[in-house]
């Protein structure tokens, strides 16, 4: 069984929920997630997990979530070369349309030219925003999962559970259970 680490930041709560969710649909399919917040995480404690997620959330036109844009500094001493990691987002794709996740594009230019191996690649095609820079190249993917609790709430729940689907193959977890 590999030991899958999920780093998240929050002000409100909600990437935090989106974790606990995600962490309880990996438990379904018998993998064990360990959630921290990165205000209490380090270099060594992302070094030793096999898989790891990182869920941030995007304030205003853009913000950083204050203790991730803190731990860049020590996210950047990690080895992350060929490290499987996957990241979410959580934004208001209609009341911040021009900057929507824009935290999952920052850390995507922080850890890709790092080695990291990205998974979780998540389609655009339901949203509704003007800019991110989360956006892959052929702008039809994010570099995340997108969640939107403002404006799409509803649909919170099935994305997760989706893209926690997704990531099972993508990790190659399916049948390691």
């Amino acid at each position: 069984m590999s030991e899958i680490l999920l780093v998240f930041g929050t002000d409100t709560g909600n990437t935090e929920e989106v974790a606990e969710k995600i962490q309880g649909l990996f438990s379904e399919e018998g993998h064990y997630v360990e959630l921290i917040n990165v205000s209490d995480c380090n270099a060594e404690k992302i070094n030793e997990a096999d898989l790891c997620i990182f869920g941030i959330p995007t304030w205003d036109f853009g913000g950083i979530q204050g203790d991730w844009e803190d731990f860049q500094t020590e996210l950047e001493t990690t080895n992350l070369s060929g490290k499987a990691i996957a990241l979410y987002g959580l934004g208001d794709q209609f009341g911040y349309g021009d900057y929507f996740i824009d935290a999952v594009g920052w850390l995507h230019e922080i850890i890709e030219p790092m080695g990291a191996n990205i998974k979780g690649y998540w389609p655009t095609d339901t949203y509704e925003f003007d800019g991110s820079r989360a956006l892959s190249p052929c702008r039809k993917f994010f570099y995340g999962l997108a969640i939107d609790e403002d404006q799409q709430f509803e649909l919170t729940d099935d994305r997760i559970k989706s893209w926690v689907d997704q990531l099972l193959a993508e990790f190659n977890l399916s049948e390691a259970a």
